[in-house]
């Protein structure tokens, strides 16, 4: 039977259920089909701490060492130490994760040396194509007369170093942070990234334990914020944080328990990276962040560029305009001078400095960020998704005062709002996102929308 693995190779990555959709035996090829596009001499692996992974994490080893290439394993690794691994030593790099999916998954997440995106576009195609015709055939072909070497290599010492080389800790006030690492990468990462700095940390659920035993690792749902909101408040805090199952995205909740808009955690960001490159620099963010994120780049000396949603677009304009700094709605944050990658833990960075930096609370700093009123992404299943747009623009097209734009899906901007409607790749639903200076205009825009979305 044919191997088909249109299942597990997405857009960006590998990611399915093992071992059902996918397993060692796979993991080997996908190591060999790794080392045959890269055309690397080495590589960089590390992994999450799901039951599967190391397993995974092996398998791919000695598919790529088969082919003569030399793999550095860095063992358990939050994906953007994975990235610092791929950065400082210039290798290309697989991290073994799910993300914030449910236990019985897994994946990787491919890079080029300098922690590159791999995509459809850029060699994930290619290896999707070569590990099916080599599973079809028994075996890769032909092997490496001789074999790399697979050697050991801890980076999480230096991994820290380099993220705090990045922000100056050192003179802020004492603060109390929660930090929920929901049983994921975030309780092998933070402890060494904020020790010993004038922080009393308390931590939550940071037993590496990937059955996730007290809620997903996916902060995005309001469901998993609940216990970080409610300890925030009862120990007094300063702040909370929270990462995902990879640790490489962070959210933040403000000393009253409430959430922080990733969107505000942006326009902060950038605002202190605009600073750190005086006052001058492009600043990405995808069409889904608020109206907030380009006015303060532009208060602030910068450029505002406006992207798709995915990582794989933002990476790319980064790289395109030499940005400083990228942010999404969905707390990705990119650095140049992280290779243009996403790490949580150095927004996370930026947060602490600028809370500790000043006398206030979190919530009166960000206000100055969070100046609308949004709805968050809200999802609809649908029968046609395109028909749905097309009500959708001839509902609106041609009215006074109202542009239309095509960037991603379809976004319907007035003076006082704006929506964007976006078709999922993988299911049958579109998402909404809605902003407007008032709640009132919010409910309208936002109801009237979804009646069309859902008509």
């Amino acid at each position: 039977m044919a191997a088909d693995l249109s299942q597990i190779v997405k857009a960006y990555d590998v990611r399915g259920v093992v071992p059902d959709q996918w397993d060692e035996t796979l993991a080997e090829l996908f190591g060999a089909a790794f080392a045959r596009v890269t055309g690397a001499r080495a590589i960089v692996t590390g992994h999450d701490m799901r039951p599967s992974s190391p397993g995974l994490s092996a398998a791919f080893a000695r598919g790529a060492a088969a082919h003569g290439v030399d793999v550095t394993e860095i063992g358990l690794c939050s994906t953007d130490q994975l990235y610092y691994a791929s950065g400082a030593l210039d290798l290309p790099g697989a991290m073994f994760t799910a993300s914030h999916n449910p236990a019985r998954y897994n994946g990787i997440k491919l890079c080029r040396a300098g922690a590159a995106p791999v995509g459809q576009d850029t060699g994930l195609a290619q290896i999707r194509e070569l590990v099916e015709r080599w599973a079809d055939s028994g075996a890769p072909e032909p092997a490496a007369a001789t074999p790399g070497t697979v050697t050991r290599r801890d980076t999480l010492d230096d991994y820290a170093a380099h993220l705090r080389s990045l922000v100056d800790l050192t003179s802020i006030r004492s603060l109390k942070v929660v930090v929920d690492a929901g049983n994921g990468m975030g309780g092998h990462t933070v402890p060494s990234v904020l020790a010993g700095l004038p922080l009393t940390v308390v931590p939550m659920y940071f037993e590496l334990d990937g059955t996730f035993p007290n809620h997903e690792a996916n902060p995005l749902d309001p469901a998993n914020l609940v216990d970080l909101r409610k300890r925030v408040r009862e120990e007094d805090a300063d702040l909370g944080l929270a990462f995902d199952g990879d640790a490489d995205r962070c959210f933040v909740v403000d000393e009253r328990g409430e959430p922080v808009s990733p969107s505000a955690i942006t326009a902060l960001v950038a605002s202190r990276e605009l600073a750190r490159n005086g006052g001058k620099g492009t600043i990405i963010h995808n069409l889904i962040t608020s109206w907030s994120v380009p006015e303060v780049v532009r208060e602030n000396g910068g450029t505002p560029e406006r992207t798709r949603v995915g990582h794989s677009f933002i990476k790319a304009e980064m790289a395109r305009t030499g940005a400083i700094f990228g942010g999404e709605h969905s707390a990705h944050y990119y650095f140049r001078d992280f290779w243009n990658a996403d790490t949580g833990m150095l927004a996370a960075l930026h947060v602490l400095a600028a809370l500790g930096g000043q006398q206030g609370t979190l919530s009166a700093l960000v206000a100055q960020y969070d100046r609308y009123v949004g709805s968050g992404e809200i999802n609809s299943t649908v029968d046609d998704q395109t028909a749905r747009l097309a009500a959708i623009r001839a509902a609106y097209e041609g009215r006074e005062g109202i542009t239309l734009d095509d960037l991603d899906g379809l976004t319907v901007t007035a003076a006082d709002w704006w929506f964007n409607v976006r078709p999922s790749n993988t299911e049958p639903l579109l998402r909404l996102n809605a902003e407007a200076r008032d709640e009132a205009t919010l409910t309208t825009i936002r109801d009237k929308a979804l009646h069309l979305i859902r008509s």
